[in-house]
Formats: C-alpha cells, structure tokens, sequence
C-alpha cells in the first residue's frame, strides 16, 4: 500500500514526531510505502510531493516545524476550481494518478474538515488531530498544547520580576483565537493575576481593580489574555469591526495592534500606572517539543497507521484519558472544544 501525509494549517511542536511515527510504524509492521504531500492540501492540489521514507525521518522526532511544509490552502474554495473541476475532485485526480491508496492528513478544524470532504467524495483518509490552541472536540488534548504552555508560562515567569523592578503592569497576549485554553493553563501556571479569554468577554472595570489591588502589595500585576478575547460591550456602544482580511478558510487576519496592547493602553489610563505589552505570538509555536508532546505525537502516528491498515478511513485518532481511540471525522469537526465555565471559575479564585 503507498500512503500520502500531509500536515496543514499553523506548524505546531510535535508534527514532525507524527510523521516519523507514521513512516517508521507503516514501514515496520505492515511494510507501506509512503509519499509527502508539501505545504499542506497544497501538495495533493498541485501534486507536488517529496521522498518519506526512513531516512527522511531519522533525527526528526525533536525538531519543531514540520519537514512537509504546512499552509492554509483550502481546494474547496471556488478559486481553485478549474476548467470546471473543484479543487477536491482535481485532489482525487491526483491522489489516482500518484498511486497513492490512502492519505493521512494530519492538521486542525479547517485541515479535518477538508478531509472530511475528501472521504465523502470516496477518499480514503485518515486524521491526526493537530491543534496548538487545544480547541479541537472529540479529543482530551491535541500535540503541540503543551509545549506552547510551558513556553508562555516561562515567559510569565521572567515577566514577573521586571514587572516588579519597574512597578509596572505587564499584560501577555497568547494564542486562543476562539478558546482560552493556552491561556488558562499558562496563566494558573505562571501565577498571573487575571487571566482573559474568548469564552468570557471582560469587565475593563474590574480588571483595572485587580491591577490596583496588586500594585497595593510589593508585587506587580501581570494579565494573561488570549489573542481572541474581548471586553464587554454596554448598550449602544460601538463594536470594532475585525473582518478585514481573511484567509482561505476565512478567518479573520488578526492585526499586530492586538487585545494585549489595546489593554495595556486603557490600564495605563485608567490607573495612571505604567503598562507595558508582551506579544509571545509565533514563539509558542517554534523550537523543540515536550516530552508529553512527543510522546502523544507518536503515539498518534502509530495508531493512525494502524487505523489505515484496519481500513477505518473516515476516522481520526484521538485521546480520550489515557488511550488513543478512533473516532468520526465528522464528530472531531463539528464544534470547537471550549473553556467551560467551572474551570474558568477556579482560576478566578487567584485573581487580584
């Protein structure tokens, strides 16, 4: 059997374990053959690929990014229809004509969700969950999560003490378009004093009270807010509009003058205190991954050549406690696992 792989949308620690897992387990156990897809659904849109065998896997297991390439690239989107064949069709094409009897597509919500497609369309695919926001359902936790934590948490570990030199408010922007995950772990991890995500829109009142009430000890505050979040919004007070550009999967491009600076900007106002802006931004997604992350990431690579060898396309591995199980595409797409209340709520104990 010939496999393709592909890893798509935003690189994350832990994509190249996923490969080398993959290659090496399909290799061992079942002697497959195996092609790379680069830059994501680009690679099968296009047909262009790469050599993945063993020795294109060997020392990858630490290394961040992904040996493949990644991108956004979406083939259902209308413009890559041509000469009157849609983008999933033209991946089929190509897919036949590689000899290519089984994809692995290894990425997010938009990447499963165009795998989904692909499989309804009589593709047979199987997905990996990737996610470095730890958003996706149907799973405890994606590779990538935890490595992307432990960077922020060191970063809040350092800001606390020039925070404290100078007597000023630090705030620290990390990823969470939609869900706070990253920062309610970092965040409870690294001691901060508010913590603000997507899930709960902010009271700019109340968080200038928490920053208040710190400066009133010998230490400085520091605000964690996720990338997504935003503050209340009283009657008939004007909402900024985001939807400027968009990418192929159409999410928003967020602007560099991100929530973390807007807040520094309306604490320093409203306090008098001076604030200043950390933006970790790409960081959490560079360098080496966790252990937890490599050995999760590994442990998918193996069950997901396994469920190509079973036949289980239209599935994806995923963790439920301590296993990796098989689930639906389908279910791992439909909604985004967000930061429920009651956890939100014992992080708020520590707030002030």
């Amino acid at each position: 059997m010939r496999v393709g792989v592909l890893t798509g949308g935003g690189d994350c620690p832990g994509l190249n374990a996923v490969i080398r897992a993959v290659v090496r387990a399909g290799v061992a156990e079942h002697d497959f053959e195996f092609i790379g897809f680069r830059d994501g659904w680009r690679g099968p849109l296009e047909g262009d690929t790469m050599v993945l065998d063993v020795n294109a896997v060997r020392g990858i297991l630490p290394r961040g990014g992904t040996i493949l390439g990644s991108s956004r690239t979406n083939p259902s989107h209308e413009s890559n229809t041509v000469d009157g064949k849609t983008g999933v069709e033209r991946v089929k094409e190509n897919l036949d004509s590689l000899g290519v009897d089984a994809l692995i597509a290894i990425g997010g919500e938009d990447t499963l969700g165009m795998a989904r497609k692909l499989h309804e369309a009589g593709g047979k695919v199987v997905g990996v969950p990737k996610t470095i926001d730890n958003d996706l359902g149907a799973t405890d936790f994606t590779f990538g999560f935890d490595t992307a934590v432990n960077i922020a948490m060191e970063a809040i570990d350092r800001l606390h003490t020039t925070a404290e030199s100078h007597h000023r408010a630090l705030i620290v922007e990390v990823m969470g378009r939609h869900a706070g995950w990253i920062a309610l772990h970092a965040g409870m991890a690294g001691g901060a004093n508010v913590i603000l995500i997507p899930e709960k829109p902010f009271d700019i009142n109340q968080v200038c009270e928490y920053v208040e009430h710190r400066f009133e000890t010998r230490y400085a505050p520091i605000v964690v807010v996720a990338e997504g979040a935003r503050p209340k919004v009283s009657a008939g007070e004007a909402v900024a509009d985001d939807a400027e550009e968009v990418d192929a999967f159409g999410h928003v491009r967020l602007g560099n003058r991100g929530i973390g600076q807007q807040l520094a900007d309306e604490i320093e106002r409203r306090t008098g205190k001076e604030a200043r802006c950390a933006v970790l931004g790409h960081i959490q997604r560079g360098g080496t991954p966790t252990a937890f992350d490599r050995v999760l990431a590994t442990r998918f690579g193996v069950q997901a050549i396994h469920a190509v060898a079973d036949g289980a396309f239209g599935s994806m591995v995923a963790l439920h406690g301590t296993d990796i199980v098989r689930v639906p595409l389908a279910d791992a797409t439909a909604e985004l696992k967000l930061v429920p209340q009651e956890r939100y709520a014992e992080a708020e104990v520590f707030f002030g």
